[in-house]
Protein backbone atom coordinates (compact mmCIF):
# COMPACT_ATOMS: atom_id res chain seq x y z
CA UNK A 1 0.00 0.00 0.00
CA UNK A 2 1.59 3.17 -0.84
CA UNK A 3 -0.28 6.47 -0.35
CA UNK A 4 0.79 9.85 -2.58
CA UNK A 5 1.38 13.32 -1.52
CA UNK A 6 -1.88 14.21 -0.06
CA UNK A 7 -2.02 11.34 2.88
CA UNK A 8 1.41 12.45 3.43
CA UNK A 9 -0.02 15.57 4.33
CA UNK A 10 -2.72 14.57 6.65
CA UNK A 11 -0.43 12.40 8.07
CA UNK A 12 2.27 15.09 9.19
CA UNK A 13 -1.45 17.25 10.69
CA UNK A 14 -2.20 14.17 12.68
CA UNK A 15 0.73 13.84 14.48
CA UNK A 16 1.07 17.38 15.11
CA UNK A 17 -2.14 16.66 16.31
CA UNK A 18 -1.07 14.21 18.46
CA UNK A 19 1.84 15.98 19.45
CA UNK A 20 -0.64 18.66 21.44
CA UNK A 21 -2.87 16.02 22.98
CA UNK A 22 -0.06 13.96 24.42
CA UNK A 23 -1.43 11.04 22.56
CA UNK A 24 1.26 7.91 22.26
CA UNK A 25 1.06 4.25 20.77
CA UNK A 26 4.08 3.54 22.32
CA UNK A 27 5.37 0.06 24.77
CA UNK A 28 7.45 -1.06 26.64
CA UNK A 29 8.11 -4.64 26.18
CA UNK A 30 8.72 -6.11 29.70
CA UNK A 31 11.08 -9.20 28.87
CA UNK A 32 12.73 -11.32 25.98
CA UNK A 33 10.02 -12.65 24.23
CA UNK A 34 7.62 -10.36 25.80
CA UNK A 35 5.69 -7.07 25.02
CA UNK A 36 2.88 -5.31 27.17
CA UNK A 37 0.43 -3.66 25.07
CA UNK A 38 -0.18 -7.71 24.26
CA UNK A 39 -3.43 -9.61 23.23
CA UNK A 40 -4.11 -10.64 26.30
CA UNK A 41 -4.70 -7.00 27.93
CA UNK A 42 -7.00 -6.38 24.52
CA UNK A 43 -4.92 -3.90 22.65
CA UNK A 44 -2.15 -5.29 20.35
CA UNK A 45 1.51 -3.61 19.70
CA UNK A 46 1.21 -1.57 16.62
CA UNK A 47 4.51 -1.94 14.62
CA UNK A 48 5.16 1.02 12.05
CA UNK A 49 5.95 -1.44 8.70
CA UNK A 50 9.13 0.30 7.27
CA UNK A 51 8.40 2.98 9.57
CA UNK A 52 4.62 5.17 8.48
CA UNK A 53 5.32 3.66 5.14
CA UNK A 54 1.74 4.29 3.83
CA UNK A 55 3.12 7.92 4.27
CA UNK A 56 6.35 8.38 3.70
CA UNK A 57 8.89 6.56 1.48
CA UNK A 58 9.74 3.06 3.00
CA UNK A 59 12.50 2.33 5.11
CA UNK A 60 13.65 5.83 4.50
CA UNK A 61 14.53 8.09 8.26
CA UNK A 62 11.54 10.61 6.91
CA UNK A 63 9.24 7.51 7.66
CA UNK A 64 11.04 6.45 11.21
CA UNK A 65 10.80 10.30 11.98
CA UNK A 66 6.88 10.37 10.77
CA UNK A 67 6.08 7.29 12.44
CA UNK A 68 7.32 8.95 15.92
CA UNK A 69 5.46 12.23 15.45
CA UNK A 70 2.46 9.76 14.96
CA UNK A 71 3.31 8.97 18.57
CA UNK A 72 4.39 4.56 17.69
CA UNK A 73 7.46 3.42 19.46
CA UNK A 74 7.98 0.42 17.43
CA UNK A 75 9.35 0.72 13.67
CA UNK A 76 9.74 -2.32 11.14
CA UNK A 77 12.76 -2.33 8.90
CA UNK A 78 14.41 -4.76 5.92
CA UNK A 79 18.84 -5.03 5.98
CA UNK A 80 20.51 -6.13 3.25
CA UNK A 81 24.57 -5.89 1.78
CA UNK A 82 26.07 -3.99 -0.47
CA UNK A 83 28.93 -4.92 -3.13
CA UNK A 84 31.65 -3.87 -0.55
CA UNK A 85 30.27 -5.24 2.33
CA UNK A 86 28.00 -2.04 4.06
CA UNK A 87 24.01 -3.27 5.52
CA UNK A 88 21.80 -1.26 4.09
CA UNK A 89 18.26 -0.93 4.73
CA UNK A 90 15.75 -1.44 1.25
CA UNK A 91 13.49 -3.93 1.21
CA UNK A 92 13.88 -5.00 -2.19
CA UNK A 93 17.17 -7.20 -3.60
CA UNK A 94 17.14 -4.19 -6.29
CA UNK A 95 17.15 -0.79 -6.39
CA UNK A 96 14.69 -0.02 -9.09
CA UNK A 97 11.01 0.28 -7.18
CA UNK A 98 12.04 2.76 -4.73
CA UNK A 99 15.44 5.12 -6.23
CA UNK A 100 16.52 6.19 -9.23
CA UNK A 101 18.95 4.15 -9.89
CA UNK A 102 17.81 3.85 -13.72
CA UNK A 103 18.10 7.12 -14.38
CA UNK A 104 21.60 7.29 -12.82
CA UNK A 105 23.15 4.14 -13.73
CA UNK A 106 21.03 2.57 -16.39
CA UNK A 107 23.36 0.55 -18.14
CA UNK A 108 23.49 -1.78 -14.47
CA UNK A 109 20.31 -3.94 -15.13
CA UNK A 110 18.80 -5.67 -12.81
CA UNK A 111 20.02 -3.04 -10.62
CA UNK A 112 20.71 -5.62 -7.57
CA UNK A 113 21.33 -4.10 -4.33
CA UNK A 114 24.45 -6.18 -3.77
CA UNK A 115 25.88 -4.93 -7.46
CA UNK A 116 26.51 -1.40 -6.10
CA UNK A 117 28.52 0.08 -3.39
CA UNK A 118 27.57 1.35 -0.72
CA UNK A 119 29.13 5.07 -2.15
CA UNK A 120 27.04 4.19 -5.12
CA UNK A 121 24.05 3.66 -3.27
CA UNK A 122 24.24 6.73 -0.93
CA UNK A 123 23.61 9.05 -4.29
CA UNK A 124 20.21 7.62 -5.29
CA UNK A 125 17.28 9.00 -4.75
CA UNK A 126 14.91 7.18 -2.56
CA UNK A 127 12.22 9.65 -2.13
CA UNK A 128 10.81 11.01 -5.42
CA UNK A 129 8.96 7.78 -6.45
CA UNK A 130 6.81 8.34 -3.40
CA UNK A 131 6.36 12.27 -3.36
CA UNK A 132 8.29 15.36 -4.63
CA UNK A 133 7.96 16.27 -0.92
CA UNK A 134 10.65 13.33 -0.58
CA UNK A 135 13.06 14.43 -3.13
CA UNK A 136 16.33 13.60 -1.74
CA UNK A 137 15.70 11.21 0.76
CA UNK A 138 18.33 8.74 0.70
CA UNK A 139 18.85 4.49 1.52
CA UNK A 140 19.98 4.42 5.33
CA UNK A 141 22.87 2.13 6.39
CA UNK A 142 21.81 0.32 8.96
CA UNK A 143 24.25 2.58 11.20
CA UNK A 144 22.27 5.29 10.49
CA UNK A 145 18.81 3.96 11.03
CA UNK A 146 20.30 2.71 14.39
CA UNK A 147 21.15 6.15 15.04
CA UNK A 148 17.86 7.98 14.04
CA UNK A 149 15.53 5.17 15.71
CA UNK A 150 17.89 5.71 19.09
CA UNK A 151 17.53 9.46 18.90
CA UNK A 152 13.81 8.73 18.12
CA UNK A 153 13.74 6.74 21.54
CA UNK A 154 11.83 4.00 19.66
CA UNK A 155 12.27 0.14 19.47
CA UNK A 156 13.39 -1.75 16.47
CA UNK A 157 11.68 -5.12 14.61
CA UNK A 158 14.77 -5.80 12.46
CA UNK A 159 13.94 -7.88 9.60
CA UNK A 160 17.46 -9.80 7.58
CA UNK A 161 16.07 -10.29 4.03
CA UNK A 162 17.39 -13.21 1.69
CA UNK A 163 20.13 -14.08 3.93
CA UNK A 164 21.07 -16.84 1.34
CA UNK A 165 22.49 -13.81 -0.93
CA UNK A 166 24.35 -12.83 1.89
CA UNK A 167 26.87 -15.53 3.76
CA UNK A 168 27.78 -14.54 7.60
CA UNK A 169 24.77 -11.42 7.50
CA UNK A 170 23.66 -12.57 10.71
CA UNK A 171 26.98 -11.89 12.47
CA UNK A 172 27.21 -8.92 10.75
CA UNK A 173 24.07 -7.68 11.70
CA UNK A 174 25.01 -8.65 15.40
CA UNK A 175 28.09 -6.68 15.42
CA UNK A 176 26.52 -3.23 13.61
CA UNK A 177 23.98 -3.81 16.52
CA UNK A 178 26.65 -4.20 19.02
CA UNK A 179 28.96 -1.59 17.90
CA UNK A 180 25.48 0.42 18.30
CA UNK A 181 24.70 -0.57 21.71
CA UNK A 182 21.92 -2.44 20.87
CA UNK A 183 22.60 -5.26 22.47
CA UNK A 184 23.48 -3.63 26.05
CA UNK A 185 21.63 -4.38 29.17
CA UNK A 186 18.14 -4.33 28.75
CA UNK A 187 17.80 -2.78 25.08
CA UNK A 188 18.63 -6.13 23.93
CA UNK A 189 15.38 -7.87 25.48
CA UNK A 190 13.10 -4.52 25.66
CA UNK A 191 13.98 -2.56 22.49
CA UNK A 192 14.90 -5.09 19.84
CA UNK A 193 13.30 -8.07 18.18
CA UNK A 194 15.36 -9.81 14.70
CA UNK A 195 12.93 -11.57 12.51
CA UNK A 196 13.25 -13.56 9.05
CA UNK A 197 11.86 -15.60 6.94
CA UNK A 198 14.31 -18.14 7.15
CA UNK A 199 14.09 -20.72 10.16
CA UNK A 200 18.05 -20.77 9.58
CA UNK A 201 18.86 -16.90 9.88
CA UNK A 202 16.23 -17.10 12.88
CA UNK A 203 18.25 -19.98 14.35
CA UNK A 204 22.08 -18.53 13.59
CA UNK A 205 20.82 -15.54 15.58
CA UNK A 206 19.34 -17.23 18.60
CA UNK A 207 22.49 -19.64 19.03
CA UNK A 208 24.98 -16.21 18.82
CA UNK A 209 22.96 -14.22 20.93
CA UNK A 210 20.43 -16.30 22.93
CA UNK A 211 19.69 -13.26 24.93
CA UNK A 212 17.62 -11.53 21.99
CA UNK A 213 14.01 -11.97 21.10
CA UNK A 214 13.61 -13.52 17.51
CA UNK A 215 10.69 -14.31 15.31
CA UNK A 216 9.94 -16.24 12.15
CA UNK A 217 8.44 -15.02 9.11
CA UNK A 218 6.07 -17.61 8.34
CA UNK A 219 3.00 -19.75 8.85
CA UNK A 220 4.11 -22.76 10.22
CA UNK A 221 1.46 -26.00 10.58
CA UNK A 222 0.17 -26.55 14.26
CA UNK A 223 2.22 -29.95 14.48
CA UNK A 224 6.04 -28.24 13.53
CA UNK A 225 5.12 -24.75 16.05
CA UNK A 226 7.48 -26.99 18.07
CA UNK A 227 10.36 -27.28 16.57
CA UNK A 228 10.36 -23.07 15.90
CA UNK A 229 9.76 -23.07 19.49
CA UNK A 230 12.95 -24.14 20.03
CA UNK A 231 14.88 -21.13 18.69
CA UNK A 232 12.51 -18.61 18.22
CA UNK A 233 9.72 -16.12 20.63
CA UNK A 234 7.32 -15.58 17.95
CA UNK A 235 5.78 -16.66 14.84
CA UNK A 236 4.81 -13.15 12.65
CA UNK A 237 2.28 -14.74 10.07
CA UNK A 238 0.72 -13.04 7.23
CA UNK A 239 -2.81 -12.10 8.11
CA UNK A 240 -5.13 -14.01 5.87
CA UNK A 241 -2.86 -17.33 6.81
CA UNK A 242 -3.89 -16.96 10.23
CA UNK A 243 -7.28 -18.36 12.43
CA UNK A 244 -8.07 -18.14 16.35
CA UNK A 245 -7.26 -21.57 17.10
CA UNK A 246 -3.59 -21.32 14.72
CA UNK A 247 -3.02 -18.25 17.25
CA UNK A 248 -4.15 -20.40 20.68
CA UNK A 249 -1.42 -23.05 19.50
CA UNK A 250 1.03 -20.67 19.22
CA UNK A 251 -0.07 -18.70 22.43
CA UNK A 252 -0.22 -22.38 23.87
CA UNK A 253 3.84 -23.72 23.55
CA UNK A 254 7.29 -21.55 25.56
CA UNK A 255 9.39 -20.46 23.36
CA UNK A 256 13.35 -19.97 23.07
CA UNK A 257 12.88 -17.79 26.18
CA UNK A 258 10.53 -19.96 27.95
CA UNK A 259 7.45 -17.45 27.93
CA UNK A 260 4.18 -18.23 25.81
CA UNK A 261 5.05 -17.80 21.83
CA UNK A 262 3.64 -14.66 20.54
CA UNK A 263 2.01 -13.43 17.16
CA UNK A 264 2.80 -10.71 15.60
CA UNK A 265 0.64 -10.35 12.02
CA UNK A 266 1.38 -8.71 8.99
CA UNK A 267 0.60 -6.39 6.61
CA UNK A 268 -2.81 -4.69 8.09
CA UNK A 269 -3.86 -1.81 6.95
CA UNK A 270 -7.41 -1.10 7.44
CA UNK A 271 -9.67 -1.25 10.67
CA UNK A 272 -12.06 -4.21 9.77
CA UNK A 273 -9.23 -6.19 9.22
CA UNK A 274 -7.04 -4.76 12.06
CA UNK A 275 -10.19 -5.81 14.45
CA UNK A 276 -10.70 -9.33 12.92
CA UNK A 277 -7.01 -10.04 14.00
CA UNK A 278 -7.20 -8.48 16.77
CA UNK A 279 -10.22 -10.71 17.68
CA UNK A 280 -8.05 -13.79 17.00
CA UNK A 281 -6.09 -12.98 19.47
CA UNK A 282 -2.82 -11.56 17.83
CA UNK A 283 -0.39 -10.18 20.03
CA UNK A 284 1.14 -7.32 17.07
CA UNK A 285 -0.12 -5.66 14.34
CA UNK A 286 2.64 -4.83 11.35
CA UNK A 287 0.87 -2.20 9.41
CA UNK A 288 1.77 0.42 6.57
CA UNK A 289 -0.53 2.86 8.20
CA UNK A 290 -0.11 2.67 12.19
CA UNK A 291 -2.60 5.30 13.06
CA UNK A 292 -5.35 3.74 11.41
CA UNK A 293 -4.79 0.41 12.70
CA UNK A 294 -4.19 1.91 16.59
CA UNK A 295 -7.35 3.77 16.28
CA UNK A 296 -9.21 0.37 14.94
CA UNK A 297 -7.86 -1.77 18.05
CA UNK A 298 -7.65 0.66 20.83
CA UNK A 299 -7.16 4.15 20.43
CA UNK A 300 -4.82 6.82 21.19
Amino acid sequence: MYVRPAAAAAAAFLGFTLTLLGGTASYAATGPGSTSGSAALGSPVVYAHRGASAYAPENTLEAVDLAMRLGFDWVENDVQRTKDGELVVIHDDTLARTTDVEQLFPDRKPWRVQDFTAAEIAQLDAGSWFGEEYAGAFVPTLREYLDRVQRNQQRLLLEIKKPELYPGIEEQTLKVLGEGGWLDGRRVTQRLVVQSFSADCVRIVHRLRPDLVTAFLGTPTVADLPRYAEFTDRINPWHTTISADWVAAVHGLLGAHGKAMEVDTWIVDDAATARKVQAMGVDGIITNAPDVVQEAVGGF
